[in-house]
């Protein structure tokens, strides 16, 4: 039997990108997104991402706090020790397979019709 771990998603960056830059050449961006339920009674789901390379490069370069994006990705645990106590801690996090830059962030929305062509272009590339 086969087992499908896949995530798809839309929502609103939470905060700016934190991109970490790795002595082997590896980047990773952490970003988490609000995915809102359709009832505006129900408060919005919280979701930590992860993205490695050229993804978190188009990360770092386009998504900021309030830009809409759609992600496709796998579900799994960051697993590391507490330094105080050496207790194994684990956290639920989505690893970006693909991402899509639907819009900017709302307060830019108002000036800015439209994402530049290149922008889009850039998100939309499955690297």
């Amino acid at each position: 039997m086969n087992y499908i771990n896949k995530v798809m998603l839309v929502g609103r960056c939470g905060q700016e990108p934190d991109l970490k830059y790795f002595e082997s050449g590896a980047v990773k961006a952490s970003i988490s997104i609000a995915v809102r339920p359709p009832y505006r009674s129900e408060q919005a789901l919280w979701f930590d991402l992860v993205a490695w390379g050229n993804q978190a490069e188009v990360i770092g370069n386009y998504v900021r706090k309030g830009t809409q994006i759609a992600i496709t990705g796998e579900f799994g645990f960051d697993r590391w020790a507490d330094k105080n106590s050496g207790t194994i801690r684990q956290k639920p996090v989505i690893t970006i397979n693909t991402i899509e830059l639907l819009g900017s962030p709302r307060k830019e929305e108002s000036t800015s019709t439209s994402v530049p062509n290149e922008t889009q272009a850039v998100a939309n590339a499955n690297f």
